[in-house]
């Protein structure tokens, strides 16, 4: 009687421990399954990024490539307007010789000669060290630098940084660094409706992400003048918030503007 009853002891508590087995392996399944998924979304966010990434390397050699051709047509344009131009002088030139004079005694009369005005440009002048001045007031979140390579929290990635990114709120007057002539008012995917404007002696300065831009192409700005407001930020900034791009250029060339702003 007594070996029966160890023998359903026994056997009570050898259901036990395989019951606690089975828990146990239950939870260790689950919890393989659910590091399983985590892994699986590591993976999806890793691709992810990558694809973003390479999407904006594409949009960077697409604009490039655009900016190019947008250069050769404008060479194209220029020497086209030459070409014309100089047909239109030859061509008074041969009517102004065709014209003869209406008297016998011209010689004896004083010779009259009218002279049309051109309007006269200023010439630029432009000292980097003296006449640069900052274009708003604003903390620099994104430095330049091309020695070596600066974090965008938007692209989650490393790259350099031709141009100082300052910090503003929307509609934040935008002034001119500087005096000088505009050359270029276009539209690009990074930086937004960007302002070209040639200070002098090589050196030309460029403003990013803006709006309500009061001047044209061809017009001349003064120091200090409101050239426009600090627009939405384009899709490349989202994370780093409204704010203005700005670059000094010495002979096409990006160089540091943080060298020369009092």
């Amino acid at each position: 009687m007594r070996n029966k009853k160890f023998a359903a002891f026994f056997n009570r508590k050898s259901y036990i421990v395989a019951a606690v087995i089975m828990i146990v392996a239950a939870f260790g399944m689950t919890g393989l399954y659910y590091a399983q998924q985590e892994r699986e979304q590591e993976a999806q966010l890793a691709k992810e990024r990558e694809a973003q990434v390479q999407q904006a390397r594409e949009e960077d050699a697409a604009r490039m490539k655009a900016a190019q051709e947008q250069a050769r047509a404008e060479a194209a344009a220029e020497a086209k307007a030459k070409i014309k131009a100089r047909e239109q002088e030859e061509t008074t030139e041969e009517v102004s010789n065709m014209i003869k004079p209406q008297e016998d005694n011209f010689m004896d009369e004083p010779e009259v000669v009218s002279e049309v005005s051109s309007p006269v440009e200023p010439e630029l002048h432009f000292d980097a060290a003296a006449d640069l001045s900052w274009p708003l007031q604003g903390n620099v979140i994104l430095n330049y630098n091309m020695d070596q390579t600066v974090y965008f929290a938007t692209l989650d990635q490393y790259k350099y940084n031709p141009a100082v990114i300052i910090q503003a709120e929307v509609n934040t007057p935008v002034n001119a660094v500087a005096s000088g002539k505009v050359t270029a008012i276009e539209t690009s995917e990074e930086t937004g409706i960007t302002m070209t404007v040639d200070l002098g002696d090589g050196y030309s300065a460029r403003y990013g992400q803006l709006k309500e831009i009061p001047k044209n192409q061809g017009d001349y700005v003064e120091s200090g003048e409101i050239i426009g407001y600090v627009n939405e930020p384009t899709k490349y900034y989202s994370v780093e918030g409204a704010n203005l791009y700005f670059q000094l250029l010495k002979d096409g060339a990006p160089v540091n503007p943080m060298e020369h702003l009092e």
